[in-house]
């Protein structure tokens, strides 16, 4: 009965643990896209002759901040609904020794 516990126990820190890199992911890109935007409205504003350059250069790092926001989607992601490899380690260590 008590590996039933752990097993419970460790499903249920798994969902927790893709929850919490779903939306602090989300959370990260949005406060990276709003600086980001907020800085290049500055920029544009005092030089707007730099406004193609820096534009270009916005959505490069756009790219990049959305980068880290869907590989920590896809973490989380293969964390829900992959084969679980917390839960396999203990169910293999829960298997009586065969000698």
């Amino acid at each position: 009965m008590e590996i039933v516990n752990v097993i419970g126990q460790i499903q249920g820190f798994s969902v927790l643990a893709a929850g919490l890199l779903i939306s602090f992911a989300a959370l990260g890109t949005a406060v990276g896209f709003g600086l980001l935007g907020g800085k290049f409205l500055e920029g544009v504003a005092r030089q707007p002759e730099l406004g193609p350059m820096l534009m270009m250069r916005m959505f490069i790092m756009a790219g990049l901040v959305d980068a880290f926001a869907a590989i920590s989607i896809v973490m989380g992601l293969l964390l829900f609904f992959a084969t679980n490899p917390f839960l396999a380690a203990v169910v293999n260590a829960a298997r009586p020794a065969v000698v």
